[in-house]
């Protein structure tokens, strides 16, 4: 991990989920897997969609991430999807490290988190059985971690690939980091360093793959020739920001073919969000303190505009150019104090497939924004048993 605190910190508390709290989090979760797999759901998120996002894929990616917001006295919210959500492993060596060091198999109503061996076992279990659905059996190979070049290079979880490639690697793949300028295609395989490429862990912020550097990958995908998750059609069909629109309202929901008792748990947990639209403008920009702005294709708080900075001719300016944004109604967080300073609190959920095998959680110093710097940072969670 990171040793600058700058970079990633840790903050000297942990927060407890209440296990009732984590089984109704599977059962939506459950319910968001089964809404988002289903054909009409599908159909209404690829329309218009560029053809790169129109090739139906199966895959599932591993380390997809549901953050939470869990305000004082009321419902537990779903703020986001990531199917690309970064530090999963950090947060296992986190949870592990200071459950040991704190002495928390004192307190009986911790459940001890996954040492870290199994936990990296668990990891080359979810990869293997990915691999075994997409090929039918392990594909020889390169299984290439892929990144933007700039994250590679000075990312903040840099170090995570890294551990990734490791633990793969002791697992007996043949694991490399690399970014897309420097895969190739031959018209038959997916190169790396002249070697072939089988089985790709995305971890791009393109995630339309609209850059030139895409090329080589665009075609591999198109040839069917290669497995990668998160890929264009998983982003468009789960984690595209304008499907929280329809999670949240129930405006679609024949057209969705979103059932009765679906429905309820998607409105119980998903706040009020709205598409930025021609025909919505001038109410949102009347209710503008109820909402955050967040762009479409935005990730780790980056584009994201305060209400004060929000008004019909910002918003009419964003609709014209085309710059897509969603209205999500404000819910609050956890707040805690370290040293006299207030710090905001969020759970982020790891499942794969329907059932969860992971936690983590976050203090930010700002209740609106992402910001981990010291004395927030990443923080230690547990369930409870």
């Amino acid at each position: 991990m990171p040793e600058v605190p700058a970079e990633f910190s840790v903050v000297p508390r942990y927060q407890v989920i209440p296990g009732a709290v984590l089984a109704e989090i599977s059962d939506f979760i459950r319910a968001f897997d089964r809404v988002t797999a289903r054909g009409a759901w599908q159909a209404a998120a690829l329309r218009g969609a560029p053809p790169i996002v129109q090739l139906r894929r199966p895959e599932i990616c591993f380390f997809s991430a549901w953050d939470f917001h869990l305000p004082p006295g009321d419902r537990w919210q779903l703020i986001e999807f990531n199917d690309n959500g970064s530090g999963f492993i950090f947060a296992a060596i986190i949870n592990a490290l200071y459950y040991e060091t704190a002495g928390l198999e004192q307190e009986k109503r911790i459940a001890p988190p996954v040492r870290l061996p199994l936990f990296k076992q668990r990891i080359r279990d979810l990869v293997e059985r990915e691999a075994r659905a997409f090929f039918g059996e392990r594909p020889g190979g390169v299984c290439l971690i892929l990144d933007d070049a700039e994250s590679l290079q000075q990312g903040k979880f840099r170090r995570e690939l890294q551990l990734l490639c490791d633990l793969l690697r002791e697992g007996g793949w043949y694991a490399e980091a690399g970014c897309p300028a420097e895969i190739r295609w031959d018209g038959r395989r997916l190169l790396f360093n002249g070697q072939a490429v089988t089985f790709i862990v995305n971890r791009s912020t393109d995630f339309f793959w609209q850059s030139e550097d895409f090329s080589a990958l665009r075609m591999a995908y198109q040839a069917d020739g290669v497995y990668v998750a998160p890929n264009p059609f998983s982003y468009a069909t789960r984690s595209d920001k304008r499907l929280m629109e329809w999670l949240s309202l129930p405006d679609w929901d024949n057209e969705l073919e979103i059932a009765p008792a679906e429905r309820q748990i998607l409105s119980d947990h998903v706040p009020e969000t709205h598409l930025v639209r021609t025909d919505n403008l001038e109410d949102l920009a009347e209710r503008k303190q109820e909402f955050v702005f967040k762009p479409l294709h935005g990730y780790a708080g980056r584009g994201l505009l305060d209400s004060a900075a929000v008004g019909r001719a910002r918003l009419r300016r964003l609709v014209t150019r085309d710059e897509g944004y969603v209205a999500q109604r404000r819910v609050a967080k956890r707040c805690l104090e370290i040293d006299g300073e207030p710090l905001w609190t969020d759970l982020r959920v790891w499942a794969y497939r329907g059932e969860i095998f992971h936690l983590s959680g976050r203090a930010s110093r700002r209740p609106e924004r992402l910001d981990l710097t010291p004395p927030g940072g990443w923080m230690p969670t547990y369930a409870s048993l």
